[in-house]
């Protein structure tokens, strides 16, 4: 993620990045996987802990991937996986994704996965993309949107913890439907030949659910969102605690059902 004008939701507390480890190439980036090919270059932008980076990486070998984070911390997560799987050919820079410290026409792709909804200009963030990248190249983006989250059962603490999360979110200064706005923020940055697509992540197993639920429930009370929730007066204890109660009660439905849908863009510079 970037830091200008805004403040990361999520922060780095063990729940979040147990949910941000889970993600791969293949379940967070398939839309884009058919486009490479060994010996590009390839730069992602707000790697996280590094997990989908990794995997690109290997994707593009003997090609170079750049890893960027907002923060040394934050990069530290991704430079520990790398060298956990073995992976030689990525490097790491500290960068804000609005004014991203590279030559124009380095990369041959970039990436974001989950970034966007997150910075303080998103169109600044893809004009930055699209200036680093080389000409025919492909900036490729993804982000959830919120608002279009569906569950079964419909409880009420889960509603609950939709309105809280937009609520933080927005005050952070991001935007939380980004999803359904990429094509938008695109066109404004400057692309022109752009394909738009959606995916979804569906967590409806009993493993699943347990994870995922187990994972919000603690989430909500322990990470950086609880903090800024509390705070900011947005959500008392008892009102953290109610909607955490209310995950593992969705946990524990034999037909508990959820389905988290995300826009993606594949853009030509």
């Amino acid at each position: 993620m970037a830091a200008k004008d805004a403040v990361y939701t999520h922060g780095h507390h063990e729940s979040v990045l147990r949910s941000h480890r889970w993600r791969t190439a293949a379940n967070s980036a398939a839309y884009l996987l058919p486009h490479l090919r060994p010996g590009m270059s390839l730069l992602d932008v707000g790697c996280g802990p590094g997990t989908i980076t990794v995997e690109l990486a290997e994707r593009i070998a003997p090609g170079v991937a750049t890893a960027v984070e907002v923060t040394a911390e934050a990069l530290a997560l991704a430079r520990a996986e790398a060298e956990r799987r073995g992976r030689s050919t990525i490097e790491f820079a500290v960068a804000d994704a609005h004014a991203l410290d590279f030559p124009d026409d380095t990369f041959d792709v970039v990436h974001a996965h989950q970034v966007l909804q997150h910075v303080g200009d998103p169109v600044q963030a893809l004009r930055e993309m699209r200036r680093v990248c080389r000409p025919g190249g492909i900036v490729a983006v993804r982000d959830s949107d919120y608002a279009a989250f569906a569950w079964f059962p419909e409880l009420p603490e889960l509603d609950e913890w939709m309105d809280l999360y937009q609520r933080v979110a927005r005050a952070n200064g991001g935007e939380p439907d980004a999803g359904r706005r990429l094509l938008s923020w695109a066109r404004e940055a400057g692309f022109s030949d752009i394909t738009a697509t959606s995916s979804t992540w569906c967590f409806a197993t009993p493993e699943d659910r347990a994870w995922w639920g187990g994972m919000w429930a603690e989430r909500i009370l322990r990470s950086d969102m609880a903090r800024q929730a509390l705070a900011s007066g947005a959500a008392t204890g008892d009102d953290l605690r109610r909607v955490s109660d209310g995950w593992r009660a969705w946990t524990a439905e034999r037909d508990g059902w959820l389905s988290l849908l995300h826009g993606e863009l594949i853009c030509r510079a």
